[in-house]
């Protein structure tokens, strides 16, 4: 199958506010694909229609070729979700989350022991099998979190900001996870706020703000949406600075940021270069470095949404007003 994931004209909404205004969204077989945006944006509301969890009211939605709300109860079968909080209960040891996980499932008691051994092997869990889950590190109750959602081996993970709160390390260590699973033929729908994950991890980024698509393909193609590049100087002289900062505001026709012994400008072409080498000469500034950098997602992302990847939504988002309804909408 080309797609595990597509989605047509997905639409949600809360009285006046729209979670989802007609997203389109596809996933190839095998790979990841970063969803960004800000809070409120429509990321965690898709993941919810996609894992079955809540009705939308327009579109369609398929996973692995299951429509998610005609075959919601095969398609169940085929996922696995990590939300952004870790689901494990900390009173039991990791063989108990994972057991517990399996027994639910349906698994027998000596197929879920020997699921929850491997998993635990495969996520440098073993050690702390037998102890309980609150004496675990954030790192390894998330990679035990991520765990758990593969007791039944899914054809596609959604994970929901898996990484908020992790350190550094940790962080690092959740990448190599999921680079693991998605090389075992795992599809996953990552999504995220940090801009330099979907970078490392995903295949395919999509851009979403209030509800819809705005921008969709690789990382480097998504940032070729705005020819925006990053003029970078440094002088060899501190004392310098003042009139590098001053040559470069001419030459960009910009306001340039000075970060210590840095000046930087945003310039739209690889042009601006030989003006600067000349200014720079006529006045006999040494430069140590001097080069043009394209934007980062966090820039093509302020320049598509007009806001920060993190900020947070002031008047409040139809994302977070959807939580308390979930429940209801699954009985429905």
């Amino acid at each position: 199958m080309e797609h595990a994931i597509r989605v047509q004209g997905l639409t949600k909404r809360y009285g006046d506010n729209f979670a989802l205004d007609g997203l389109n969204l596809e996933v190839r077989s095998g790979t990841v694909l970063g969803l960004l945006g800000p809070n409120g944006a429509g990321k965690t509301t898709t993941v919810r229609v996609l894992a079955t969890l809540l009705r939308p009211d327009a579109g369609q939605a398929t996973v692995c070729g299951l429509d998610v709300v005609r075959r919601a109860n095969d398609v169940r079968k085929l996922i696995g979700l990590t939300g952004q909080y870790a689901a494990v209960d900390e009173t039991l040891t990791g063989t108990e989350n994972l057991l517990f996980i399996g027994r639910l499932l349906g698994r027998s008691r000596a197929e879920s022991r020997a699921r929850a051994r491997e998993l635990l092997a495969d996520f440098d869990l073993a050690d702390a099998a037998d102890r309980p889950a609150k004496t675990y590190s954030g790192g390894m109750r998330r990679r035990l979190d991520i765990a758990a959602s593969l007791v039944t081996r899914p054809q596609v993970l959604f994970l929901d900001e898996p990484t908020t709160g992790l350190d550094p390390r940790a962080r690092l260590d959740l990448w190599a996870t999921v680079r693991g699973l998605v090389a075992d033929g795992v599809t996953v729908l990552l999504t995220t706020q940090y801009l330099d994950e979907a970078d490392a991890l995903a295949n395919e980024i999509a851009v979403v703000d209030h509800g819809r698509v705005i921008a969709h393909g690789t990382p480097d193609e998504v940032k070729a949406t705005t020819s925006a590049q990053s003029l970078i100087v440094k002088p060899s002289l501190a004392s310098d600075i003042p009139l590098v900062a001053s040559l470069i505001a001419s030459i960009t026709g910009a306001t340039p940021e000075v970060d210590d012994s840095t000046v930087t400008a945003p310039v739209t072409g690889s042009t601006i270069l030989p003006s600067a080498v000349r200014q720079f000469e006529e006045r006999g500034i040494t430069i140590n470095e001097l080069s043009l950098r394209s934007a980062t997602l966090d820039e093509v992302f302020l320049s598509l949404t007009g806001r920060s990847a993190r900020e947070r939504d002031a008047a409040g988002t139809a994302e977070t007003v959807d939580s308390p309804d979930t429940t209801k909408e699954i009985a429905a």
